[in-house]
């Protein structure tokens, strides 16, 4: 629900009706309609960590396993893990110009994913796949750049097209830098 209608469209009474329970019964769960949206971010997270990261990290170290995140997210989007395409890149739209606790939680998790894209670059950079010169946290906001727009495109357009043009661009961002 919270990937199609937006977190700030979830609520206890919605969920309550979509789950055909009672609305005190999730009130008395969850206690509050930020409680159900912190948790709902929390299991969307580790939905995501086994969806792209646990995948990505299964390949061997440097450009292999910044190939296999990649791989890994566009799979993500191309199976539909949300319904609302990657929750995260909703969530950040959402949530970016916000303030309070779910903000806070958007913006951690941006910052994590960020920075495990960097390092990913830089692991493949010390292991001489990526060339010295290029900037780890440049290439991985092209990189998440790309991702996010294919993920918007992929959604609103409703094609195989995108996801393919997505992939290109990474190549495009990552050939040039690849040294092996």
């Amino acid at each position: 629900m919270a990937s199609v209608e937006g977190i700030n469209g979830l609520t206890i009474g919605r969920l309550a009706d979509s789950l055909g329970v009672s609305k005190s019964g999730l009130y008395a769960h969850f206690g509050s309609k930020e409680a159900l949206q912190l948790e709902t971010i929390e299991m969307a997270k580790a939905i995501f960590e086994r969806e792209v990261m646990v995948p990505a990290y299964q390949a061997p170290d440097g450009l292999p396993r910044l190939d296999a995140l990649l791989a890994a997210y566009f799979s993500y989007l191309e199976r539909g893990v949300f319904p609302g395409g990657c929750f995260f890149a909703g969530l950040l739209a959402e949530e970016d110009a916000g303030e309070g606790p779910i903000h806070d939680v958007v913006a951690e998790f941006e910052l994590e994913w960020i920075e495990s894209m960097s390092e990913l670059v830089s692991s493949a950079q010390h292991l001489g796949h990526i060339a010295a010169a290029a900037d780890p946290e440049l290439v991985a906001f092209e990189l998440y750049s790309c991702m996010t727009m294919t993920n918007f495109h992929y959604v609103l357009f409703k094609s195989d097209e995108i996801l393919s043009r997505g992939r290109r661009v990474m190549s495009n961002i990552i050939g040039p830098l690849a040294t092996k």
